[in-house]
């Protein structure tokens, strides 16, 4: 493991360094107006990278009444399932969770979107995903 995704004792105990991009929905691209989604989580250390969504229907129509729900979820699941990895992670079934994340993150100018990648300390990566759905989605 590398050195710096080490946490000494005094400096976090046994947590570890972990990334995090919340997913937004963008409906209409020239508006630049978007709707949290989801959050994608990734720890090295506990060889983690999981995602959690949550679409708020009215939130999203309100900014395009003529909005893809259905579309959008079929892209939210998308994320989760490169998450899970196994057969529903499709051609990066192969890839490590890094290399998972990493693509997802990757800029794109589709309604579904990557935010900023943000950092931070956890003992329990599963629980931070749904800590931060809680906190910056629903």
């Amino acid at each position: 493991m590398n050195e710096r995704h080490i946490i000494r004792p005094g400096q976090g105990g046994d947590r570890h360094v972990f990334e995090y991009a919340l997913l937004r929905v963008v409906p209409r691209i020239e508006r630049g107006e978007c709707v949290n989604a989801g959050v994608l989580v990734y720890c090295r250390g506990k060889d983690y990278v999981g995602a959690r969504t949550h679409l708020d229907e009215a939130r999203l129509l309100a900014l395009d009444p003529a909005a893809d729900v259905a579309g959008v979820r079929a892209a939210l699941r998308a994320v989760e399932g490169v998450c899970a990895g196994g057969a529903s992670a499709g051609q990066a079934a192969g890839d490590d969770a890094g290399r998972r994340f990493r693509w997802l993150i990757a800029p794109r100018s589709t309604v579904v979107q990557p935010g900023p990648v943000h950092t931070g300390l956890t003992a329990d990566p599963a629980a931070e995903t749904e800590r931060l759905l809680d906190l910056l989605v629903r």
